[in-house]
This record gives C-alpha cells, structure tokens and sequence, in this order.
C-alpha cells in the first residue's frame, strides 16, 4: 500500500468585486451588455426603452382619443353645416318684465351689421351668421307666456335667458327657471340687456350678483355676457354658432320638428320644418302640443327656395319623400274596448250577503258525535275562498272606471267620516243610468251645500295637520254600523308579507289599458326596430309633413312643433312616478286634486294617488305600498294615474293651475318610474278605543265598536296598541260596543287600542290639457270621459 501526502493550499485566492471608481455611463452599459435588449413587463418598466415606449403609447391613446372627439363633434355639427344646413334653434326668454326678447335679438344682430327690422316680437326669425359659417334661427317669447317658454325650450339648441340690470326676477320667473330646471335644458347663454342709463362702475357688482342668481339653477354658467358692450355680443354669437349644442337626455332617440310654415286644408294640417334629432318615421304617430297625437299622411320633400336669376335657378318641386306602410303604421287606438259578456262575472246579489249574515249562525251543520265541531265559513255563491275575504258592495262606485264615486273617495278622509256614512249604505239612485249620474254631478249646489264646501276647503290646513299628528285614525260612525261603513276594508296580518291577489275585483277601467309582461325588453325591442327601419328621413332634411284629421284651431298656433312618437306611446297603462315636493311651494296637496302632469312633449290634467316608495324602488314582497292622502315636503312619493306610456328615464312637472292661466304653481318635479299594472295601492284606516278596565294582559275596550254584531264581524283582525302590544277580542260585553281583548304583554290604561284596516284603491283617467282648458281626445275632438271625476 502507498501512502500519498494530502496537500492544503497555503494561501486564500479570494478575489473580491472591484471597486467602481466612476459613474456608469448611458454608452458604458450599452458596451457592457452587446447588444442584448433584457425583457420587461409594461406593468414594471426598469429600462429607459421602456419608460419611452410607454410614453408613446400614451401619446398614441391621447392622439386617438382626440380624434375620435372630434369626429363626433364633426358628425353632430354636420347637420348645421353648408349652404343649406339646418339653422340653430336659439330660444329667447325673457325674466323680467321690463326685458323685450326681440331688443335682445336686435343688439346681436348689431354686432353682424345685420337688419332685424322683421323680426317679430313672438315667433320666428332667420338670421345667416357668415363670419360663424352657420345660421340661427331665433325663437323670441313673451314675458309670463309660460307654456310657450316650456315648449320653445323642448326644440331649443341653446336657450338665452334675458336678466334686466335694474329689475330682479320676481316668483313668476323663479317658477319659470325651476321648471325649466326640471324639465330640462339644452346649452345655455346667459345675458343682460344693454342700458345705458346704468353707472359704468357698478356693472361688475351687477353682473356678479346675476351670475350668482343663475348658477343656482344652471351650475355650468361661468359669466353673463353684458350687451351693452360690443365684445360680449360677438362672444353670445360664438357661443351660439361654435361647437355641438348639448341635448337633453330625454330628448335621446326621439325626433321633433319646429314648424317654420303651417298650412290647414280639409282636415290636414302641412307643417314645414327640418327634421332634427333622430330620423322621422312616416309609420309612427307625431304629437302636436296642446292638441294630441295624430297619424302622418304623407311627407314630402321641400327645397330651400332659390332667388331667381342665382345659382340654382328655378325652384324645386316637392318630391314625396316617405308614406306610412298600412301594416307597420301606428294606429290611434290607445285603449281596449272592454267586452262585458265575456268578462261577466257572478257576483253574490243583495239578498244572497244578507241572507248569507243573517243565517250564518242557524245554518251551522251539527257536528258528527264523538268529533269536534269545525268552523264553518259560508261563503256566498259565486265567490271563490280567497275572495270571501272580501266584502263586495253593489254600489261601490269608486272601483269603476267613469268616476262616479270620486266624490265619495275624496270625502272619506278627515273630520267627515259620519256625514258620509249615509252616502256609503244603499242608495236610492243606484240605478241611475251613468248618463243620469253625470247630469245630476254637474248640478249647480245650494247655498248651503257651497258654504259646507268652502268651510271644508279653507280648513284644509287644520285637516292635514291632524293626519300628521294621528295618521290614518278615523272615528267610527254611531248611526250606522261599522260593519257596513267599512264593508269594503279588510284586515291583513303583516302589510309586507300577506299576499294580495293584485287581479282580484278589478275595476272596469283595467279592462281598456294595456298591460306589458317585460316593459324594459319591450323598449329595448321597440328602440332597435327604430334604428333598423328603412321608411325613414334623415336629419337636416328639410320636408313638409301632411298630418291628417287635426283641428283647424292647430294652425293658428305659430310657430308649431311637433314630436315624433315610439311604437306603443299611445297605448294607455298604469304609470308611476318618483316625485318630490317643490321646496317653495306651501300649499297643501292631497291626493286625487288634480295637477297638471308635464312629462316629455306632452302635457295631462290628472288625479294622481300617491303612494309610499319603497326604498331603492322594489316592490316588496307582496308589491303592496301605502296610500298617503297628502303629498308632504322632504318624502319621496310615487304619483300614479291611467295614461299613455313613457319610455325612457323622462322628466316629469307636477303643477297647479291658478286664476293666471299662465302664472301656475310648480307643486313637484320627479321622474317616470314605471308602468306597473300590478303595483298594489293601499289605503289604511286605523279604528282606535280606549281601554276602560285593564287587568295584566286582558282589557276592557270601549269606543271602537257600539254595538255587539260589529264586535263579531271584526273580531278575527288582529289588535295594536301605539306601545306595541298586539292582541286579539275575545268576547263581546254587554250591549253598547263594549269588548274583552287579550294582550302579548302587560298595558296600561294610558295606551290606545288600535285596529288596522285596508282596501285597494285605485288612480283616475288622465285628460290632455290644453290651454283653451278643454279635454280632448287625440282626434281633436271633445273628451267627456271622467269629467265628472273633476267635480270636487
């Protein structure tokens, strides 16, 4: 064996990193890595090359962002665009009394060495701007014309608000600005109107002072242009002729005319203007303000008419551009006519109930021996189980759908629950015919009965300040039994949760209205037919639409528009909307009072039923809401009427006529919500007694009931009390109203013993509001449906 000799190494060859005696230069590490590119994510750049890419990437996005802004901008201004583009709609409204539009019109045209010496003081006016390269069409109207201002603005491309330097806004035109407001507007352009009587130095502090007056209502104004100074009338004029107007969002989709000339013959009414908005169907129905909806005809073409001897020639002859297709056009049908043979149904007759409540306890069968006997519930013929939970009244005539117990609903609240006690047995004139109704409806009343009328009216006030004190609590009748003063009432146990037939005992009216299984679809649906139709005119171009079977009172209102109409929009249902409270107005408003309802073009005189909304708009469990009888301020309520369908999210004024037609009161402003035929409104009634003698859990209640058959009519509905205890009646005591109830809990003589009770109730026809005050039908002619439902 050989032995070897491990060698060690005797000294450390470490060698440690050298030492960087100058900075690395950017030529340096390009040496150092030899062409080599190192991979980066975008999302952590760690080189230079990075950091540049992305920084051109930006500039890219930017670039493309840009550009596509202005293709827009160029694709929304190319209707005002050309020779023969269309002119923008520029409204003038006057604020105060001392401001002329038609002076405002004239100090701009001043500017442009322009002669207004034809425009008018209310109507239409043509100006060519060509140091803009555009043309404006002037819309001047009246101080306190305020329909006209509400109409002028729904066409309107900009809307230029007149301020006097010396005159503040009075309340007129603080509701004309809140109404606009809620309505909606399109750019606007505020100025003051050029005096010269007017001190040079307090200009600025005047000025402020409006502009501060103007951002409360438009927040986007930035200053409000003097026209005493001739630099401020050619920035109106820029601001009017650059740049894409801005539309209001209602108006998305739709498609409006303003009509430059009208012409009526034999029924058809030939209005001149340029299509605006989305393109015109002749297939779809047209809405003429103050007027109804009507059918298109036909729509021809017609040229901007050429000076003779000029480029052009001679005019051009109109051409027919579009006519309505007799399968796809819209008919004027907008309710169902109701078949009442196919509908009928058996319903238990006057003798049948009482026979049914007077026999109920001798017609009890025995019980077999040995069993216990059950409860046997006689429910009259004809009447389903569910239904017997229900009392049904021949006379009941505020479900019916021709009004003729409005008066009786409107009167049920307050201090007059016993007078109306008589009214709520069997009347004598039940078999009046409706015709006979409506005559005796319209009777001129006594003196007497005025008088009652007037003590109610002025009392209002006291009235809706003891339902906010004790909501809902009525006092029950002593003449009359309870069980006939609340035979249409009934009791539920949770409002929430107990479930509510909604088809059941409809009134007559849900047999004319249309009801849609998934509305949200439908529009959607209805809007995409829009956009894929061919029998179309595009917009900016200049035609004359023949409107057929329109009032020759249309054509004396100048200068006219028109909207055009979604499929379905004449087709009537149940609509809801969110509404709140103007916070300036102080009047008292209860439901069924009737209002003028403002929501897209049109415009409706209504009795709405408000009701409560539930929070974040759902419908519960059982889609049962609350009936409230006054509209109050700072509580969002849902307003509810019959009238024709709204589609989109479309603004909607509540108002209320005065002695000056034109001089309303704003009462709310909201939004349309729905138009749901099964949402539940219903109205309670709360019946309280005292309790006399209370020993722990069971009390002797008096003053609710005073007599003994109505203590067993409502003794299966469960008892409250305002401290929170819930019971039921045990037993009857004595003759006069007395009863023994049981409690969950301990209570006190100090407390009140509650019974809730319920009925659905059920809105009003709407009727078209014309400014004539007149309701007609679509076809311009008298509507006399539900007039007597207005008789107050």
């Amino acid at each position: 064996m050989v032995e070897t000799s491990f060698h060690h190494r005797s000294t450390l060859k470490q060698q440690n990193k050298v030492f960087k005696s100058k900075h690395a230069t950017r030529r340096s590490l390009k040496d150092a890595a030899k062409g080599k590119i190192a991979r980066t994510s975008p999302k952590a750049p760690t080189s230079n090359n990075a950091a540049a890419q992305l920084r051109l990437n930006r500039r890219n996005n930017a670039k493309q962002a840009q550009s596509k802004k202005r293709g827009a901008i160029v694709s929304a201004t190319r209707i005002f665009s050309g020779v023969d583009g269309a002119p923008r709609i520029v409204a003038v409204i006057p604020l105060t009394e001392d401001v002329s539009p038609r002076d405002t019109i004239v100090a701009l045209a001043e500017s442009l060495e322009v002669s207004a010496e034809e425009c008018p003081q209310d109507g239409l006016w043509k100006m060519k701007a060509d140091r803009f390269k555009t043309s404006l069409q002037f819309r001047p109207v009246l101080y306190r014309n305020f329909y006209d201002a509400l109409d002028a603005c729904k066409v309107a491309d900009y809307v230029i608000f007149a301020l006097s330097p010396t005159v503040e806004v009075n309340t007129w035109g603080d509701t004309l600005l809140r109404s606009l407001q809620a309505q909606g507007l399109p750019e606007v352009v505020s100025v003051v109107t050029p005096d010269a009587s007017i001190d040079p130095k307090s200009r600025s502090g005047i000025l402020k002072s409006l502009l501060s007056f103007m951002q409360y209502f438009v927040p986007s104004q930035t200053r409000v242009y003097d026209l005493h100074a001739g630099s401020d009338k050619i920035n109106v004029l820029r601001a009017l002729s650059e740049g894409k107007p801005g539309d209001p969002r209602w108006r998305d989709g739709r498609t409006w005319v303003l009509g430059e000339a009208v012409e009526w013959e034999d029924g058809t009414l030939k209005v001149t203007g340029i299509v605006r908005g989305a393109a015109l169907s002749a297939n779809r129905l047209v809405h003429l303000p103050n007027f109804g909806d009507y059918q298109i005809s036909k729509i021809l073409s017609a040229p901007v008419p050429r000076h003779h001897g000029k480029a052009g020639g001679m005019d051009i002859e109109p051409s027919l551009i579009a006519e309505p297709d007799a399968e796809e056009a819209d008919s004027l049908v907008s309710s169902n006519d109701p078949d009442d043979l196919a509908n009928e149904q058996t319903w238990p007759t006057e003798e049948e109930m009482n026979a049914a409540h007077d026999g109920i306890q001798n017609s009890l069968p025995d019980a077999p021996t040995g069993t216990t006997p059950k409860v046997v519930k006689r429910i009259p013929k004809g009447m389903s189980e569910y239904q017997a939970a229900w009392i049904v009244d021949e006379t009941d005539g505020e479900d019916g759908g021709d009004g003729e117990g409005s008066d009786r609903e409107m009167r049920e609240e307050g201090e007059e629950e016993e007078e109306e006690m008589v009214d709520l047995v069997v009347d004598e004139d039940k078999d009046m015919d409706v015709e006979s109704r409506r005559d005796v409806d319209f009777e001129d009343l006594d003196l007497e009965e005025e008088e009652r009328q007037l003590t109610k009216w002025r009392n209002r006030k006291r009235e809706e300040e003891d339902d906010l004190q004790f909501p809902d609590e009525i006092d029950t009748p002593q003449d009359a039994p309870a069980r006939t003063r609340f035979q249409r009432y009934r009791g539920m146990r949770s409002f929430r949760t107990s479930p509510w037939d909604p088809y059941e005992n409809l009134p007559r009216d849900y047999a004319r209205i249309f009801q849609f299984e998934d509305f949200k679809r439908t529009e959607r649906s209805v809007r995409r037919r829009a956009e894929e139709e061919t029998n179309i005119v595009e917009p900016g171009t200049r035609v004359t639409i023949h409107i057929r079977d329109v009032p020759q009172d249309a054509a004396a209102r100048a200068p006219i528009t028109l909207f055009s109409l979604f499929q379905h929009e004449h087709k009537k249902s149940v609509l809801h909307f969110t509404v709140q409270r103007n916070t300036e107005y102080n009047g008292s408003v209860r439901s069924k009072d009737p209002v003028i309802l403002c929501v897209g073009p049109r415009r409706f005189t209504i009795n709405p039923v408000y009701s409560q909304h539930t929070r974040g708009g759902g419908k519960g469990a059982n889609n049962v809401h609350k009936f409230e009888r006054y509209f109050r301020h700072g509580i969002t309520n849902v307003a509810t009427t019959y009238g024709p369908i709204v589609y989109g999210t479309q603004p909607c004024l509540l108002l209320r006529e005065t002695s000056d037609l034109q001089a309303p009161h704003l009462v709310a402003m909201g939004s349309f919500l729905s138009p749901d035929t099964t949402r539940i409104i219903s109205k309670r009634i709360i019946l309280t007694g005292h309790p006399f003698k209370v020993h722990k859990k069971t009390a002797t209640v008096r003053y609710m009931f005073f007599n003994a058959d109505d203590i067993l009519y409502f003794k299966p509905i469960q008892l409250h009390t305002k401290h929170g205890r819930t019971g039921h009646i045990r037993e009857s005591l004595g003759t006069h109203g007395y009863f023994k109830a049981h409690f969950d809990g301990p209570i006190n003589q100090m407390d009140t013993v509650c019974m809730s009770l319920y009925k659905r109730v059920y809105p009003k026809w709407s009727r078209l509001w014309t400014e004539q005050g007149r309701t007609v039908q679509a076809n311009g002619q008298q509507n006399t449906h539900g007039d007597d439902a207005m008789e107050e």
